[in-house]
């Protein structure tokens, strides 16, 4: 007879965790093995990277799960390895072999496809993505064989690196890809667009994000190290909330004031207009919410609960 699991004991917990993603875990599994390791009532994510991708995953808890939006829009920036000659289903190591054509090109040849691929491009969506048609995710028709038509989308390359490495131990030809690009983009269509460029076919043997906004590899935490950790300590890896606004302008106000503000109101002031704001109160130094300042006014946008900064105090002292 099996013994009954142990509830865990849930807890109010704020903060941002920058995630090293394991490779063969989705990022909501990633997502609910933290939110487990840290006994928190409340989590998100910023979003997604593929099952077989790594790397930066910032993931959100508590009153962090309210500017989880403001990153999604963020540039990112990876890196990957894409196999030559070779295309697959998914368009990685995942996928059914679907086409082999030869490889033949030159290093000037490779230096000015990577300069075509810069800047703002169109890009057709691979149909194993979490994209929506008519309310159904593209993967699900993708593995129910089902191909439909997808529109192009702009993306902006900013930066881009392609270099032929050498070749992997199946003596197969490999590119190694560095791009930085704005949200939306594929690097598993990239690879296959530059291949195609090239000639070629291709699919992406690896693949790792390194950076999103301003978060970097170097900063993250693996699960295995999160873990680790006596579980008292694992919360003294999260980022402060307000990690999430930077960039933001700060504005402190007094007591009556930030009563005010947190229900709603609209504050006058001598403030420059302002599109992004983080807003502070002055004592208790806490972090209230965000808002825009126009023509004097402080609008708020979205506002802590008085109960989470009275949360995020007590776990400050």
């Amino acid at each position: 007879m099996n013994a009954p699991r142990t509830r865990v004991q849930r807890r109010p917990v704020h903060g941002v965790l920058l995630l090293d993603k394991p490779y063969g875990l989705s990022s909501n599994d990633a997502l609910q093995k933290a939110k487990w390791l840290l006994r928190a009532e409340k989590a998100g994510h910023t979003g997604t990277l593929d099952p077989l991708a790594t790397g930066v995953l910032p993931l959100c808890f508590g009153a962090a799960t309210k500017f989880s939006q403001l990153h999604l829009d963020a540039d990112k920036s990876y890196e990957a390895v894409a196999v030559l000659g070779i295309q697959t289903s998914t368009a990685d190591a995942e996928g059914e072999v679907i086409a082999q054509l030869p490889v033949s090109f030159t290093p000037e040849q490779l230096q000015a496809v990577q300069q075509q691929f810069l800047g703002e491009i169109d890009q057709v969506p691979p149909m194993y993505s979490a994209l929506k048609k008519d309310g159904k995710a593209l993967y699900d028709y993708a593995r129910a064989g089902i191909e439909v038509e997808r529109e192009s989308r702009r993306i902006t390359i900013h930066a881009l690196e392609v270099q032929e490495t050498a070749v992997n131990e199946k003596g197969q030809r490999c590119l190694r890809i560095r791009v930085t690009c704005s949200k939306g983009t594929y690097i598993r269509t990239l690879g296959e667009d530059i291949a195609k460029a090239l000639g070629t076919c291709a699919h992406l043997s690896a693949l790792r994000r390194v950076q999103t906004g301003p978060f970097n590899a170097e900063q993250c935490i693996s699960l295995n190290d999160l873990e680790a950790l006596a579980e008292s300590d694992r919360a003294k890896s999260l980022l402060p909330v307000d990690t999430l606004l930077q960039g933001h302008e700060a504005v402190t106000l007094d007591v009556e004031d930030s009563g005010r503000f947190l229900s709603g109101v609209r504050r006058r002031g001598s403030w420059p207009d302002c599109a992004h704001t983080a807003v502070y109160g002055k004592t208790p130094h806490a972090l209230l919410g965000t808002a825009h300042i126009k023509a004097g006014e402080l609008i708020p946008g979205r506002l802590l609960s008085p109960i989470e900064i009275q949360s995020i105090l007590e776990s400050q002292a």
